[in-house]
């Protein structure tokens, strides 16, 4: 017997539908949108988002309430808070992008072959882009905005809990794409919270051309089951800090509690620490103690309990989690090489550090750790394409094809080849 659809069903694939024609639509006359024109939406759009603050933390405090009577966790409820704060990087983040490079018709090479024909491979748009997020308000404008400029149409699906947030700021770029004369559809929030819709929008193959998912573990395997569409993952963040023997104990210090407690909730920061055993009873100690004095808890092996009372035990599952939380996991690891073998038994591919002052330690580190990010004597807090001069990012791609690390403009583009000549008919 096969599988009837209810009414409910039935109208939400409907709605989708109609999303997916009007963003079809849309990318095809943003394909040869002016840059002028791009920028300038963006630009008003960063300019509603100011004037309407207050209707923004309105509706940002309904969600909030609604995320606390559902107890979210601390982490949860951080990714979903606004202030005016993070309001004005919302909107500044807007006017960075629009002051990027347009990479739509960048021409990536140019060569002529013996026969006279002339060609180049040249930056397109990949069409009409889904996102689906949770949490986060702030992926509207910044998924939007990329989108936007890379000459794409977007389909919006963010989650339940920022449904006001995502709404309030989805008004501001629809007004600023109806002040540069964009078509309304170039950016469309899903307006509704039925799952439904999700399932609805993965079999959109006719209407779009590639899925991004930003959320949690949960929502990366379900939409990995269930596409038709491919996806750029955004799988989990566990990030890992290792302190090399030859690491400065005073950049060691500063740079793991940053890494650890500057945000929890972020996909970059660091969830394990590992430390050079030649270093353990010297280094380790005052990180310890500088993040149980910030509000972590450390969990560790019998090695690092050793050196802390206050140090609980780590299991297994601790090397895998990814917490977004004030908390951590710290392993003693025999050098460079046991380092990276722990990383590559445990890491998401997402965003990897060495402290050192060994340039040979830091190169093995480097050329031998196969995540999207690999960074020497930096914080993990860095993963983000606004601090990599992307303007902002839709997410740290995991996966190996496209695009890797931060989604930015670049990534939400292909290319096509153009080729000339003067009458050439081959032999």
């Amino acid at each position: 017997m096969g599988i009837t659809m209810n009414a409910a069903d039935k109208d939400i694939a409907s709605l989708m539908r109609g999303i997916g024609v009007a963003a079809r639509k849309a990318g095809e006359a943003l394909a040869c949108a002016s840059t002028t024109a791009k920028d300038f939406a963006l630009r008003e759009s960063a300019a509603s988002i100011r004037t309407r603050l207050r209707e923004i933390l309105e509706a940002n405090a309904l969600d909030m309430k609604a995320g606390a009577d559902k107890m979210l966790s601390k982490a949860l409820l951080d990714r979903l808070m606004l202030n005016e704060g993070r309001i004005e990087a919302m909107a500044l983040g807007l006017e960075a992008i629009a002051g990027l490079k347009d990479p739509v018709g960048e021409v990536m090479a140019a060569w002529e072959r013996p026969n006279g024909l002339a060609i180049s491979r040249v930056r397109t748009p990949l069409g009409v882009i889904g996102v689906i997020y949770e949490s986060r308000p702030n992926v509207t404008a910044d998924a939007g905005a990329l989108c936007l400029k890379a000459g794409n149409a977007v389909i919006l699906r963010g989650g339940s809990e920022s449904f006001h947030s995502s709404r309030a700021i989805m008004e501001s770029l629809a007004a600023g794409l109806a002040a540069a004369g964009l078509p309304a559809a170039s950016i469309q929030l899903v307006p509704t919270r039925d799952r439904a819709a999700v399932g609805a929008m993965l079999a959109l193959t006719e209407y779009i051309d590639v899925i991004i998912p930003r959320g949690g573990k949960a929502l990366i395997e379900r939409l990995t089951a269930e596409s038709k569409i491919p996806l750029f993952k955004h799988l989990e963040g566990i990030c890992h800090t290792y302190v090399d023997k030859a690491a400065d104990p005073d950049m060691a210090r500063r740079v793991v509690l940053n890494a650890k407690m500057r945000r929890t909730g972020i996909c970059g920061a660091t969830e394990t620490l590992l430390v050079d055993r030649a270093v353990a009873a010297s280094h380790l100690p005052p990180i310890i103690n500088d993040l149980i004095e910030a509000g972590c808890e450390v969990r560790g092996d019998s090695e690092v309990m050793a050196l802390d009372s206050r140090v609980t035990a780590a299991d297994d599952k601790d090397w895998d989690t990814e917490y977004l939380d004030a908390v951590i996991s710290v392993a003693i690891v025999d050098g460079v090489d046991e380092a990276i073998e722990h990383i590559r038994r445990h890491s998401s591919q997402h965003t990897e550090a060495i402290i050192t002052e060994d340039a040979a330690a830091a190169e093995t580190f480097l050329n031998r750790v196969d995540s999207a990010i690999v960074m020497v004597n930096a914080s993990t807090q860095y993963a983000d394409g606004g601090e990599f001069g992307m303007g902002a990012e839709i997410g740290i791609s995991t996966g190996k094809l496209h695009a890797r690390g931060p989604v930015g403009v670049e990534q939400l583009t292909s290319f096509k080849y153009l080729v000339r000549g003067s009458g050439q008919c081959r032999p």
